[in-house]
């Protein structure tokens, strides 16, 4: 039959540009490096299932999550009606005019009447919610949709394919229905929803509406599928293997620079054995597009432009330039224009334009406080934080324009070990005139030192970090002896380095400096193996994050504890008993570190330690929702870029509608930049900032 050909030669036609599409794809992601071991099948399997089919990202917002969600589930229900409609269309089956021959999987019996019947109601659900989806995209004009980064032609083509969607399912529905009245006794399947419909079609058409409505769909599914290698709706091919190749370590851990290692190991040890071959030197960090992962590529390919990221973003909040969608969508529009050079001659292709500075600007860059909220909250995995310290790498490396006070902190590092110009002979000075007061009687507290337990023929269970924060910040040293007094109140084993310690390099890293970090992190990982150090405890989220998750790259394996969950051990094994009377008039709220809770997962063991004490009232925006305090990223050490406000006022806002008169925290970054948001708003007299650490002395009376 004619009809019959002509389908077999649409099909070629659409598979073959659809191929055509995606072995450009293909061969771009081979250009790219890779962004690190794809191991851990079963987790990522995991993950998939979580995330992508249980749509359990998305649903953070669960009436339009919702509402999304059942869109993504019928699309399943309904692939298994299209592809039995291609294999009926390959043997020719619909073109016959017989129903008997029609339904070629009717066979699976029941289990067929399920899927049928969920297409079809899926069908309904779809076309129904296709259309509130325009409506609030055209009419209700939702604020994530909007930006710098959005062209005109984005919303034009998100109508296009929503429109697309919605005559898929009109199609589907009336073929169903034409296809019930057609078939009449001899119907397979069951059409729960359609079948309320089928008095509108004639009896004597009805064969003709099915066709029609039969081709309509299949030629749309076709146009639709080569339309999205093309449109932000690519996400409904690329968002499935996206989850599954995203991370599975912590959000908050980056990735070393192999090359540096070998560079930063040589002048470390000038004895070292030099490489055989000179191994050409690729360009540090990411200046255009062919110098990322093929991780980013495919993530510029899934987002699906919905805002969450942005929306969440703090420095977009505070009027930045910073918008995180931008960041991976600039990644994409840079690929397309450069698509066609790059495929014909390869990495060595240049157009006199690049990613970094032309489509995203050195100011979008630096307003990034690395939160990772934006990561969080991607429905599909995207990792934008990634991209940012990618180019930070350049900028920092390549081009040496990091911001002045940047480099003023890399240089402080780099002679004291802080990022402060203290001298490192006072890094322990925080541990001086240190007392406890047990019942009543004030004695004095010995800080112990690893290297005089190493002489006494000791190996404490503990290294206490202090980390820089700690040991020269005001707020931070405040922490660290309130800290050390509870570890002698409850006499645990531990000691410090003392002078021996120098700054983790956590600052380094995220300001785009490699060798700065991998430095620190190797002198401070021969120090510590060399006193054998097999667990860590330490106040600072960052270093927390830095010591647990980056140091095991360059050999330094350790098990590493925030304070806050020593602290719910030693109250769970009964070596604190908290008294709850000394806050009984305290209104608690705390704030998340984000390098604790978003990168690390520990929202449980702060809370666990203020219930003891006191009724905490959360803020609306809390846990894994947590707006960003402003200092990580490096911003504690640069001016912040141009914004309507700082990050910390807003967090401090959000604070002060609780009704609180304490801000218990978590971070010696995190309590400076509240207690100085409090003295923005005046309520310093009213409202007190707090570590655990200093509630729980409080409370314990020491």
């Amino acid at each position: 039959m004619a009809e019959h050909i002509i389908f077999i030669v649409t099909t070629l036609v659409a598979f073959g540009i659809l191929a055509w599409s995606f072995s450009r794809i293909f061969r771009i992601i081979k250009l790219l490096k890779k962004p690190y071991s794809i191991s851990n099948v079963g987790e990522r399997i995991k993950r998939t299932l979580n995330v992508a089919f249980g749509q359990t990202k998305i649903m953070r917002f669960p009436i339009v999550g919702f509402m999304h969600a059942l869109v993504f589930w019928g699309f399943l229900l309904i692939t298994f009606g299209s592809g039995e409609m291609l294999i009926d269309g390959l043997i020719g089956t619909p073109f016959d005019g017989n129903p008997a021959n029609d339904r070629i999987f009717s066979f699976l019996g029941a289990v067929y009447d399920f899927l049928i019947a969920g297409s079809d109601i899926s069908a309904w659900i779809i076309l129904i919610l296709v259309i509130a989806f325009l409506i609030r995209r055209n009419i209700m004009h939702i604020k994530r949709f909007t930006g710098k980064e959005m062209r005109h032609r984005d919303h034009k083509d998100a109508t296009l394919a929503l429109l697309m969607i919605l005559f898929l399912m009109v199609s589907l529905i009336g073929m169903n229905a034409a296809y019930i009245v057609h078939a009449g006794s001899q119907a397979k399947g069951i059409f729960p929803l359609s079948s309320l419909i089928t008095d509108w079609i004639p009896a004597n058409s009805a064969h003709s509406v099915e066709l029609i409505m039969w081709w309509s769909h299949i030629l749309l599914i076709f146009i639709f599928a080569n339309y999205l290698p093309y449109s932000k709706h690519f996400h409904v091919f690329m968002s499935i293997p996206n989850v599954y190749f995203s991370r599975t370590e912590p959000l908050t851990k980056m990735n070393e620079m192999e090359s540096v290692t070998k560079e930063v190991k040589l002048m470390l040890n000038p004895d070292a054995p030099m490489p055989e071959e000179e191994e050409e030197v690729a360009r540090f960090g990411m200046k255009d597009v062919e110098d990322g992962t093929w991780k980013n590529y495919i993530d510029s390919l899934a987002c699906t432009q919905c805002g969450r990221c942005t929306s969440v973003c703090p420095a977009n909040q505070t009027g930045k330039a910073l918008s995180p969608r931008k960041v991976v969508l600039d990644y994409r529009r840079r690929m397309e224009e450069k698509m066609s050079g790059l495929l014909k001659e390869g990495k060595t292709y240049q157009d006199g334009k690049a990613l970094y500075p032309d489509y995203t600007s050195y100011e979008e860059l630096w307003a990034c406080t690395t939160c990772n909220a934006c990561a969080q909250e991607c429905p599909v995995n995207i990792d934008h934080p990634s991209m940012i310290l990618e180019m930070r790498r350049y900028i920092f490396l390549e081009e040496s324009k990091a911001p002045a006070l940047i480099n003023a902190m890399s240089t402080n590092i780099e002679n004291n070990g802080a990022p402060w110009k203290y001298s490192a002979a006072d890094r322990f000075n925080w541990a001086d005139n240190l007392k406890i007061t047990i019942n009543g009687e004030e004695k004095p507290v010995k800080v112990p030192l690893m290297a005089d337990k190493l002489a006494e023929g000791k190996k404490p269970e503990y290294l206490f970090w202090v980390g820089s924060a700690g040991s020269y910040d005001e707020g931070g040293i405040e922490i660290s002896r309130n800290f050390a007094k509870i570890l002698d109140f409850a006499k645990v084993d531990y000691a410090c380095l003392g002078t021996e310690e120098t700054d983790s390099g956590d600052n380094a890293k995220r300001a785009g400096n490699e060798f700065l970090f991998q430095m620190q992190a190797l002198m401070n990982i021969e120090i510590m193996n060399g006193y054998e150090v097999k667990k860590i405890i330490t106040c600072d989220p960052h270093d927390f994050n830095t010591l647990k998750n980056e140091y095991c790259d360059l050999g330094g394996n350790y098990e590493v504890i925030h304070h806050t969950q020593f602290i719910q051990k030693l109250i769970e094994d009964g070596k604190l008993n908290l008294n709850s009377e000394v806050f009984k008039d305290k209104k608690i709220t705390y704030h998340d570190p984000c390098y604790l809770g978003r990168g690390n997962g520990e929202y449980e063991a702060p809370r666990f330690t203020l219930s003891k004490i006191g009724e905490i009232t959360e803020m609306h925006r809390n846990k894994s929702r947590s707006l960003c305090c402003g200092a990580g990223g490096t911003q504690m050490f640069k001016e912040a870029e141009k914004g309507d406000k700082e990050v910390y006022e807003l967090r401090t806002e959000d604070a002060l509608e609780t009704g609180c008169n304490l801000i218990a925290t978590a971070c010696p970054m995190c309590m400076t930049m509240m207690k100085d948001g409090v003295k923005m708003k005046n309520k310093e007299q009213e409202i007190e900032v707090a570590d655990i650490a200093e509630i729980v002395v409080k409370s314990l009376g020491i």
